[in-house]
């Protein structure tokens, strides 16, 4: 086995130690039923947060993926085939008669004695191990054994030869269909089809594709309902801040100044605020575009600081069309009086005299 694919396999194992969670993946169950057919004991699979002691009705488990296994085999367990050393230097003699065993072996295929195929291959191979072409079709021969891991073992080897063996990628993906690894042989199967396409890549791809859109679709799916249940309690305790800022802001008596509405909540909290306190409160309803309002303004502002201890409030009816529809404006600028939650007068229009006396009378 190449070096870089024990080096993989190790760390895939090493991280199925420290979370045997991996194992219930749907897109492993191929691996998991060869674990247990070995007599292997897989773990439950455990909530989040279960380690801690901690459930919760937002765990996320993950539903069963119904995909099309009716043609995944067993891995084959045979020791791993003869490969040949690499490091030998190839001579033309040898080269002949590798190339003379391979149209051996391709008469044998032809005429269905695939171990002896494969004898022929692996005497060639020993020849002149360097040959890509001669790796990738004894991988053809195991495909057709139903031996998808020795299959793999050439593939690989083929492509380390020769990173655009087209039938390199073509067996390679081709036996990972037998194990149930879909998105591995789709991507091995598109490689190859790209290089080379023929009408098996194409049909075993078509057969394929089904399953690994429903693998992606599932994983896409879980993705997203775990970072939204991550984000969550940020967003929460986000919104549970502002909520809490807004309130105390809305809650707090405002001394001298003119405070402006953004919203119906932040109305009824301050007019709640000033009933508890038997603080007048005064309700001015305006819009950007009002002439009079504008003209109503610089007054509205100097008695709030004239009268400190009554609270001032401006209404956008624009910003804040709700309130505005909630009290019944017609016109602006509109001033109501209210007191213990309840409307006691109010003025309409740009009547500056008649303001400053109400706002006089009941600040007395």
């Amino acid at each position: 086995m190449v070096d870089s694919k024990i080096q993989e396999l190790k760390f895939f194992v090493e991280s199925c130690q420290s979370d045997p969670s991996i194992l219930h993946n749907p897109s492993l169950g191929f691996f998991k039923t060869f674990l247990q057919s070995l007599g292997a004991k897989i773990p439950p699979a455990s909530a989040p947060g279960a380690e801690n002691g901690n459930t919760s009705n937002e765990d996320i488990v993950e539903s069963d993926l119904e995909l099309d296994d009716s043609d995944v085999i067993k891995p084959d367990d045979d020791p791993p085939q003869k490969m040949g050393d690499p490091s030998i230097e190839v001579n033309d003699e040898s080269r002949d008669l590798a190339q003379s065993l391979k149209s051996k072996a391709s008469e044998a295929i032809s005429e269905g004695n695939l171990d002896e195929a494969i004898n022929h291959l692996t005497e060639a191979i020993t020849l002149n191990p360097n040959s890509a072409i001669l790796h990738a079709t004894r991988a053809s021969v195991f495909v057709k054994l139903r031996k998808p891991n020795a299959a793999i073992r050439d593939a690989d080897a083929a492509l380390q030869i020769n990173a655009d063996s087209a039938k390199g990628y073509k067996m390679r993906g081709m036996a990972r269909a037998m194990l149930g690894l879909w998105e591995d042989a789709a991507r091995d199967l598109g490689l190859a089809s790209n290089l080379d396409h023929d009408e098996e890549i194409a049909s075993t791809l078509k057969k394929i594709e089904p399953n690994v859109h429903k693998i992606k679709e599932h994983r896409r799916k879980y993705e997203r309902l775990r970072k939204e249940r991550k984000i969550r309690p940020t967003e929460q305790e986000k919104q549970k801040t502002q909520a809490e800022t807004e309130h105390v802001k809305a809650s707090a008596q405002t001394y001298g100044e003119v405070v402006s509405i953004d919203k119906a909540s932040e109305l009824e909290t301050r007019l709640t605020t000033s009933s508890k306190s038997n603080q007048l409160a005064i309700l001015y309803f305006t819009a950007t575009w009002c002439g009079p309002c504008r003209f109503m303004a610089p007054l509205y502002a100097n008695l709030a600081a004239k009268y400190p201890k009554l609270l001032f409030l401006k209404i956008d009816i624009d910003e804040v069309s709700d309130v505005a529809a909630k009290w019944n404006i017609s016109s602006v600028p509109t001033f109501f009086f209210t007191k213990d939650g309840k409307e006691i007068d109010k003025v309409v229009g740009a009547d500056k005299s008649s303001l400053e006396t109400k706002i006089a009378k009941y600040a007395s």
